[in-house]
Parts: C-alpha cells; sequence; structure tokens
C-alpha cells in the first residue's frame, strides 16, 4: 500500500513514516496542504493520511480540491479538533474518516486498511520474486534457489524496494528517499557500498546476475535471461 502523509509537525510525520515502512507500507511525506495536492493529484497514493491544520492550504481545503478535481484517494483526516462538528466538517468535506489526536497507532492503521479495502485496489505482494530469487516481506527471508540468503536489515530493505521496482531503474535519489529516509543527498558512497554488499550476497556464486548498474541512471533489478 502505498500512503502520503501531509503532516506539518516533521517529528509526527517522521513517527508515522518509520511506523507505517515497518509494517510494509511505502509512506511518503508532503509538509503543507499545497504540496500535499500537488502530489495527490495524479492519484498515485492508495490512502491519503492527512493534517487538518497545514501552512498554504489547510487539510480540508486541499481534500475537497481534490474532490472537485475528481480525485477519488481515499483520505483519513488526523486533527486535534474531535468534536462532532468537527468530524462533520471534515467529512462533508470529503474526507472518508476522521481521527482525533491523540490516537493509537494500531487503530490508525486499521483504519487505513480498511479504507485501502473498501477502495477495491489490490494489496500489496507479500512475496516477490525475480528468476529463482525470492524475498518474503513477512517472514523476511530471502532465498535464491534453495539458498537461504542472511541480509542486514539495510540490506533487506534496500533489496526489497529495488525487487518492487523490478525491471524498472531505480535512482539513487529514490534510494535514498524511501531506503535511508533522507530527503537530500549526503554526499557519502553509502548506496555504493551496501549495493556492492547486496550483490556479493545475491549474485556470487550464481550464473546469472540479478542486480545490475544502470551507469548514469542508478540500480535495477532484472531477470536478463528474458
Amino acid at each position: 500500500m502505498r500512503l502520503l502523509i501531509v503532516e506539518d509537525d516533521r517529528e509526527a510525520a517522521d513517527y508515522l513514516i518509520k511506523a507505517f515502512r515497518e509494517v510494509g507500507h511505502m509512506a511518503e511525506h508532503a509538509a503543507d496542504g499545497d504540496d500535499g495536492l500537488a502530489l495527490a493529484e495524479d492519484g498515485r497514493y492508495d490512502v491519503l493520511v492527512v493534517d487538518r491544520m497545514l501552512p498554504k492550504r489547510d487539510g480540508l481545503s486541499m481534500i475537497s480540491t481534490l474532490r472537485s478535481q475528481g480525485v477519488e484517494t481515499p483520505a483519513l483526516i488526523l486533527s486535534a479538533l474531535g468534536q462532532v462538528d468537527d468530524r462533520i466538517k471534515g467529512l462533508r468535506a470529503g474526507g472518508d474518516d476522521y481521527l482525533p489526536k491523540p490516537y493509537s497507532f494500531a487503530e490508525l492503521l486499521a483504519r487505513v486498511e480498511v479504507l485501502a479495502r473498501r477502495r477495491g485496489g489490490k494489496s500489496e505482494e507479500t512475496t516477490y520474486r525475480v528468476a529463482d530469487l525470492e524475498l518474503d516481506r513477512m517472514s523476511r527471508e530471502v532465498r535464491r534457489g534453495k539458498d537461504k540468503i542472511l541480509l542486514q536489515p539495510r540490506e533487506f530493505r534496500l533489496l526489497e524496494y529495488l525487487m518492487k521496482h523490478a525491471g524498472q531503474v531505480v535512482t539513487r535519489t529514490m534510494l535514498l528517499e524511501n531506503v535511508w529516509d533522507y530527503h537530500f543527498d549526503p554526499q557519502t558512497n553509502v548506496i555504493d557500498v551496501h549495493i556492492s554488499r547486496l550483490r556479493s550476497k545475491i549474485d556470487k556464486g550464481f550464473s546469472q546476475p540479478l542486480l545490475h548498474t544502470v551507469r548514469g541512471a542508478g540500480y535495477m533489478v532484472r531477470d536478463s535471461t528474458r
């Protein structure tokens, strides 16, 4: 499931992004209503989690504008304003659910998953396969053929992201934002080091390499026999 968190409190946003990613969902962030609107307009997300009080454009205005544009992505509103009238305003603005603060992440997760199912979209895969390489997101196991491959948490997350986008070029910026949670380039060789380690684990000793460097563009996991 791919989520957009629209929240101006960076600490709160980081908490949500980390929590959603730990349970296997993709989460991206917008810090104000204008950025949230711009990111959500193409309908790429499965669910929007929107704080009500936002800079530039408040959450209700953002959602209302999306609905006027025909964007039907389910939206859950988070707000410290939890009175009945507040919830009614949120729902009438186009929100699909309304959760007052403070809240428990378990409840938020359950509500988001319900919205995603209600939309009728496909649930995110729990297993990724490329050729004879298999990654199980639930058990956190990786196998190539009959061999079990032991990965460090960051290596697992890196491979998971590459396999989710198998056959596509994944740029350094995409990896920094989605695997390292950096929204800037720290100008280090951290990606190169981890790619090298990962390649030695999933490709060394096998006749067919699966992890490829696309010069000047990024990286790609693909079955080169196809």
